[in-house]
């Protein structure tokens, strides 16, 4: 009889056991779908980022034993959160500028801040690079760019953003946004009668942007 009591016990605690692991199994559930059906009826988009404005104040490729480019840039970014409600927390933004996939000068920070429902940021930081070292093969395109009249580089934006849905706050997403800049390279005089160029940025461009 003492035996058929402990098997007795062993399947009690078993079959308590089995109910816990599918109550804890149907919590599951219910929070994965709750999560779920909040994020399709809110539809969170990924921030806009634009670039409005590309100058160029100095912009000096040296050849020698290696070909080194120091340049001076001002840039006027702006974005918009789209989300009708959703806010967006920026909590580290690094902007810098790139020619064929290699940065030339170094990453200015941009204060964090965050961007309500339907709200724009707009932001004017300068860039700088001194004696950046070039690739052959880059220093030669860049020439032949500036021979030809034009120029793409391009404004890229490295960070880290966080979701606001009322009091909940999500935790950190990877945010990239390129932006390219297409300039207008001018033969110009100046007052010394030696060539100087004009350069022009074409128009506002929206960017790319991966979160």
């Amino acid at each position: 009889m003492a035996k058929d009591c402990g098997i007795h016990g062993k399947h009690k605690r078993h079959k308590q056991f089995l109910r816990m692991l599918a109550a804890f199994l149907s919590l599951v559930v219910v929070l994965l779908l709750a999560v779920l059906i909040v994020w399709l009826v809110l539809r969170p988009t990924k921030p806009m980022f634009y670039l409005q404005d590309f100058s160029l104040l100095q912009f000096n490729l040296t050849h020698g034993d290696a070909a080194l480019l120091t340049s001076v840039l001002q840039v006027t970014l702006s974005s918009r959160n789209p989300n009708g409600r959703i806010g967006i927390y920026y909590d580290r933004l690094d902007v810098y500028a790139a020619y064929k996939g290699q940065q030339f000068t170094a990453a200015s920070f941009l204060p964090p801040g965050y961007l309500g429902h339907n709200d724009v940021a707009i932001w004017s930081p300068y860039l700088y690079g001194t004696a950046v070292p070039l690739a052959p093969y880059l220093a030669d395109a860049l020439s032949q760019d500036e021979s030809a009249g034009y120029l793409l580089l391009y404004v890229r934006v490295d960070g880290r953003l966080r979701w606001k849905v009322g009091t909940w706050i999500s935790g950190h997403y990877r945010l990239q946004a390129n932006c390219p800049a297409f300039l207008i390279v001018d033969s110009g005089k100046s007052q010394s009668d030696a060539p100087a160029p004009i350069v022009r940025f074409q128009h506002n461009t929206a960017c790319s942007v991966v979160v």
